[in-house]
């Protein structure tokens, strides 16, 4: 301590208990301590003084000297760094650090304290001074602030040099050494670690990273600063990339152009765009790198007509122009030639991209002549993706449209050989070449073509057979036999043509319509037995539904042929046919058979058809078939002869078409005259009549009644409408009453709760009921004048009589003057003759009706 503190020192009769304690316990640290926590009130130098004393008592410890050194440095907080206190605070760490050099604490203070000073010398020094007096497990904690030190001055150098001895004690925090390189503009060593780093299998990123984005990383920096970065091959490295980093091939491109580029080497920026567009594999990679290119040529023009504005154009530059130009114009032109190319190399099987390339050469003979030839080359049958064989069709074509038919043919006959992936694909070609021999009239050529390509092989082979080539399977081929047939037709005799048909149905290849164009082939020649044959020979080779068409035919051929000549042979191609017809296809095939029994036949056949069709056609068609069925008879026999098929028709058919049917057997009783059977018709008929739905039926009853009944059948109908009426209302009653258990097990959304929850169920079964028994009321006719109306028990002989008078439009009218008289006469009264009957009658009936004091009389 200096003198002149001593000086000041006045010792206060307070403080002579704490100087008495400290004498007396020298080396007692919480002795001094108390001293100092009396004395903190004092000035600094008095506290100073009294921890320099307790410092020289006990130099070894730590507590007294961390104390002490946190005092000085908050003493000095907020003076100027040229304050001699900083320089009496920077002693006091020198001395401490005597004896605490192994205390980082210590250290890590002096050296922050010196950080703020801005002694950058100084501060360094101290630094290597920590790291060489503490252990090596206690340099983790004086790093940090060691390389935030370096990194708040501007010294590179020396901070490099930090850096590369901090990252061999930590390797892993290399990506911190690259950024602070990356500022501090050192991008040679960055991309020398950073390439070091993403070739290190086992370094992993302390942010995160991937090593991906490293690479990305790396790629942006060495591509953007071509002339910072030396020591790395820039373009290996980044065709490295391109190889390895598959979904970043068009970046990588792009980066290696950029990099040239930057470079000043426009010319092999070009050709790196050129091997780019030449060699990605998709669309999107193709689309970076087409417009990074584009907008290249774009730049380099607008900078050379600046150039050539500022300088004065000349005749060199513009020719340089003009190259230029022809240079973009030629890349526009070409991309939709280039984008065809990327898809080929990611997809070489697609037939659709090979057309597209074709139609993109339009007008370039040559080119084309070479696409196709690299097509049919590099296309897989097995693999391509769309008909493989158009390829080889529309090579040919292009020889014939250039008048070359011998290329064709011999592009044709290749084709022939090619292992297509189905039958389908070479016969198309065999019937390719035939339709050329024949655009061109060689008529024989094409026969013989045919002849050849359904020749058999030596072998018997299965149509559907894969592990055989398609060349043993085409014999089968039904297009290249339709075609044979159809040439044959037209340009062959009637026995090879005949030969030709016969052959289709012995390989069993046949369709429907194969087997009638033969037919109609055969009828056209007048060979109608033979045509007849063939029908049975196709009818063989179907099952239905696909033999409807040949029966259909067949049937309506040979009755048009014959009529009823051969009319036994006719009924027996029936019977074979509807033996196995589905319902489906019935109904006009009974009807044919009914109009052959009518026209040539018996009628009785007829019926019996007739009969037979209604069951045998679909639920659907029965109505119509019955009415047809009902028609047909009512002309043959009369219509007293269609009660039996009303009757069954009735029993048949569904309820509605039931119902319709009972209403017209019901109107043709009344016609004819029979009023009980119609009665009973409609009696039968109400059974499946409710009357809240079927209206008209019983409106249609109740004007029969008015018309033809009294009083009692109109009371008989109404009983049997509210009998039926009551049985389709219990049914309602019953379904309503689930439905509102099946609510009150749910319980409403917005009831209120209920002590007692039967009651209520109760009660709203009961409100339901009311209700049906309200409507079943309002269903019941309304008396007015032309309804009819029920006869009240107290009604008189007059009124009845009006009743019946009003009720019955067929009752006979008498005179006027009649009534006239009958008015003015008085009725007379006439005494009946009361008999007596002889007991017997009533049986055991006598005795009790006696002691009840009846008299039979």
């Amino acid at each position: 301590m200096p003198t002149k503190d001593f000086s000041r020192m006045i010792f206060e009769e307070e403080d002579l208990p704490y100087e008495e304690d400290v004498l007396r316990n020298t080396y007692s640290v919480k002795c001094w301590f108390r001293y100092i926590d009396h004395k903190s009130s004092a000035p600094n130098y008095a506290v100073n003084m009294i921890y320099e004393r307790a410092l020289k008592e006990l130099p070894g410890s730590y507590k007294l000297w961390y104390s002490y050194l946190r005092l000085r440095r908050k003493q000095v907080k907020g003076k100027c760094l040229t304050d001699p206190m900083y320089d009496e605070t920077n002693g006091a760490f020198e001395r401490a650090l005597v004896f605490m050099h192994k205390m980082p604490r210590i250290w890590m203070d002096y050296c922050q304290f010196l950080t703020d000073q801005c002694l950058i010398t100084r501060t360094r020094r101290t630094f290597d001074r920590a790291l060489r007096a503490l252990p090596a497990t206690q340099h983790s904690r004086v790093w940090p602030l060691y390389l935030a030190f370096i990194k708040k001055h501007h010294i590179p150098e020396t901070a490099i040099r930090v850096f590369r001895r901090y990252l061999k004690l930590e390797p892993e925090n290399t990506e911190e050494y690259i950024n602070y390189l990356k500022s501090v503009e050192r991008l040679d060593e960055a991309a020398q670690r950073l390439a070091f780093f993403i070739n290190a299998e086992e370094f992993k990123s302390k942010h995160g990273k991937s090593k991906h984005q490293l690479w990305n990383e790396l790629c942006e920096l060495i591509s953007r600063n071509p002339d910072k970065i030396k020591s790395l091959k820039v373009e290996a490295i980044l065709r490295q990339g391109i190889k390895r980093y598959t979904d970043q091939v068009g970046l990588l491109w792009n980066s290696l152009a950029d990099y040239f580029i930057r470079s000043g080497h426009f010319e092999k920026a070009r050709d790196i765009y050129e091997e780019a567009v030449q060699t990605v594999v998709t669309v999107r990679d193709f689309t970076q790198v087409f417009d990074a290119y584009a907008q290249f040529e774009e730049s380099v023009i607008s900078s050379k007509m600046e150039e050539s504005s500022e300088e004065g154009p000349t005749e060199e530059d513009d020719l340089v122009l003009e190259l230029r130009l022809a240079r973009l114009e030629d890349l526009m032109e070409r991309r939709p030639l280039l984008l065809n190319s990327v898809l080929l190399r990611q997809n070489p099987h697609n037939v659709h991209e090979w057309h597209k390339r074709v139609e993109l050469y339009e007008g370039k003979p040559t080119e084309i002549i070479n696409t196709y030839t690299e097509a049919v080359q590099t296309v897989d049958p097995q693999k391509a993706s769309g008909r493989f064989f158009t390829l080889w069709v529309s090579f040919a074509k292009f020889y014939e449209n250039a008048d070359q038919i011998e290329d064709a043919r011999i592009i044709f006959e290749k084709a022939t050989k090619v292992n297509h992936k189905r039958v389908d694909d070479l016969a198309s070609v065999w019937c390719e070449w035939a339709e050329m021999e024949i655009r061109h009239e060689n008529y024989e050529e094409a026969l013989k073509l045919m002849q050849k390509a359904t020749a058999p092989p030596p072998m018997k082979v299965a149509y559907h057979d894969e592990s055989e080539p398609v060349q043993k399977r085409v014999h089968k081929s039904l297009k290249v036999w339709s075609l044979y047939a159809d040439m044959e037709e037209g340009f062959g005799t009637f026995k090879s043509c005949k030969a030709v048909y016969d052959r289709i149905l012995d390989l069993r290849i046949a369709t429907p319509l194969i087997v009638m164009n033969y037919c109609m082939y055969l009828e056209e020649n007048n060979y109608y037995e033979e045509a007849f044959k063939a029908y049975e020979r196709g009818i063989a080779l179907f099952k239905w539904p696909n033999v409807y068409d040949i029966w259909n035919t067949y049937l309506t051929k040979f009755i048009q042929r014959y009529g009823g000549k051969k009319l036994e042979r006719a009924r027996d191609l029936f019977e074979q046919c509807l033996e196995s017809c589905p319902p489906k296809f019935a109904k006009g095939l009974y009807l044919l058979y009914a109009k052959l029994e009518e026209d040539h036949g018996l009628a009785r056949h007829a019926m019996t058809i007739y009969d037979r069709a209604t069951l045998a056609v679909l639920p659907e068609e029965q109505y119509e078939m019955f009415n047809i069925y009902i028609k047909r008879a009512a002309e043959l026999y009369g219509v007293t002869h269609t009660r039996p098929i009303y009757e069954k028709a009735i029993e048949v058919l569904q309820d509605d078409h039931a119902r319709e049917m009972c209403l017209r057997f019901a109107d043709l009783e009344r016609k004819l005259g029979e009023i009980d059977r119609s009665r009973a018709v409609y009696a039968h008929c109400s059974q499946m009549c409710d009357p809240r739905s079927t209206a008209v039926f019983w409106n249609a009853w109740k004007e029969f009644e008015i018309q033809h009944g009294n009083e009692d059948t109109v009371r008989e109908m109404l009983r049997i409408k509210r009998s039926i009426q009551a049985t389709y209302n219990t049914q309602v009653n019953f379904m309503s009453a689930q439905m509102l258990a099946a609510q009150g097990a749910g319980g409403p959304v917005d009831a209120e709760p209920d002590a007692n929850p039967t009651q209520n169920e109760m009660q709203k079964l009961e409100q339901k009921a009311r209700e049906l028994a309200e409507e079943s009321l309002r269903d019941q006719p309304a008396s007015d004048k032309g309804a009819i109306m029920f006869v009240r028990s107290n009604t008189t002989e007059e009124e009845l009589g009006e009743l019946v008078k009003t009720n019955n439009p067929e009752e006979i009218n008498i005179d006027d003057e009649d009534d006239a008289e009958d008015e003015t006469q008085t009725v007379q009264e006439v005494e009946v003759q009361k008999l007596s009957v002889p007991t017997e009658v009533f049986g055991g009936l006598v005795k009790e009706d006696v002691d009840n004091g009846n008299n039979h009389e």
